[in-house]
């Protein structure tokens, strides 16, 4: 196990009577891209802003390098930020914006503007180095403001929103820019953001936050198909989420009854018969047909609408008593048995499939986690 560089030991932030943060703990490995996401108030981005200086917690430690950084002020934390508005200098050009780090630090001259052309270089837009970045481009602009940050060399990098202003494609060549650059320098990126694909597409680990404390941790693969609480469960992908009670259990398996009917889940630990139960099952992992088939749970249920994701499309189906259900399938599936003609489909997946949340689960829960 390596040694954390980044220790958050219950902290806590407070505006008046308005808790953003309550008492939180994380740590954050060396090399390691952490993403931090969540929808808006969440307390992201003040999660950020403490580890940048920007705010002093209220109660708690923040630890670099076992150094506590509370009272540390922001121009003497090696915490460079790049900022969602860029925060470039217009009335600077390219390489003299990636200079300013450094001539703030006192490097000579001639040092600083080798280095900030070697850092534009690195970049790809070296040939940019005395435009006015006011003339670049959304994309150019970006990786100005990038070099900026990486040219003093920090052990980490602190990033909030840096794509969101961006057009999609751009968006897409940055997040390739970004995790290259990132394994390349071995880095400490955090990362925060509000766009799921981003943070599950680069982070090694992702934090998921929700009215400020941590409703989840862990690798992107691990919080999608195994979300601990109906908070996650909601806010990741597109899932199905049931709620009942345990009617029976036998051997390894649950029979739970659900306002929708009855259905099998692997049985959760101690689970007994009278227990309240939830379980989450992924849009992609349903299956369809017009014929009822021989599997372990079926809803019947019929198309309502659809959503065209290019390769994928989501179906929104209506079973009884109003409930919705979705289901994510290929486009040449849909194309190959065209369900809007059937009055009537079949909703199904395996019991295994399911993953259990509990109801003592449907909360937030901090905790310290290791990379």
């Amino acid at each position: 196990m390596t040694k954390p560089l980044v220790v958050f030991d219950r902290v806590e932030k407070r505006f008046a009577d308005f808790v953003a943060v309550k008492p939180t703990s994380f740590e954050i490995g060396a090399g390691e891209f952490l993403a931090i996401m969540g929808p808006s108030g969440c307390g992201k981005t003040t999660t950020l802003r403490m580890l940048a200086g920007l705010e002093a917690p209220t109660a708690g430690e923040i630890r670099f390098e076992g150094r506590v950084m509370n009272d540390v002020k922001p121009h003497e934390r090696d915490t460079p930020m790049v900022w969602q508005s860029l925060a470039l200098f217009p009335f600077l050009n390219a390489r003299e914006n990636v200079e300013f780090g450094l001539k703030m630090r006192g490097v000579a001259a001639p040092v600083r503007r080798q280095r900030a052309l070697e850092w534009l270089d690195r970049l790809g837009i070296g040939q940019f180095a005395e435009r006015n970045v006011a003339k670049l481009s959304g994309g150019q602009r970006q990786r100005v403001a990038l070099a900026r940050s990486l040219v003093t060399e920090p052990k980490i990098l602190l990033l909030d929103e840096p794509l969101s202003a961006l057009d999609a494609h751009l968006v897409i060549r940055m997040q390739s820019v970004l995790t290259k650059l990132q394994k390349e320098l071995g880095i400490t990126f955090v990362y925060v953001t509000h766009s799921q694909s981003e943070a599950f597409a680069m982070a090694d680990r992702v934090i998921i936050m929700a009215q400020g404390e941590i409703a989840q941790i862990g690798r992107a693969k691990d919080i999608y198909r195994s979300p601990e609480n109906k908070f996650v469960a909601e806010f990741v992908g597109r899932n199905n989420i049931f709620e009942g009670k345990i009617v029976s259990v036998a051997s390894e398996i649950a029979k739970v009854e659900t306002p929708l009917g009855q259905f099998t889940v692997t049985r959760p630990g101690q689970g007994k018969v009278g227990d309240p139960l939830s379980f989450v099952v992924a849009a992609d992992l349903v299956q369809i047909s017009t014929d009822r088939p021989a599997a372990d749970n079926v809803v019947e249920c019929q198309i309502i609408s659809e959503q065209f994701m290019g390769t994928t499309v989501t179906l929104f189906l209506e079973a009884p008593g109003g409930y919705e259900l979705k289901v994510q399938i290929g486009q040449r599936e849909l194309e190959q048995v065209d369900f809007k003609c059937s009055s009537r489909l079949f909703a199904s997946w395996p019991t295994a499939r399911a993953h259990v949340f509990g109801r003592e689960n449907d909360r937030c829960v901090s905790g310290r986690a290791r990379p």
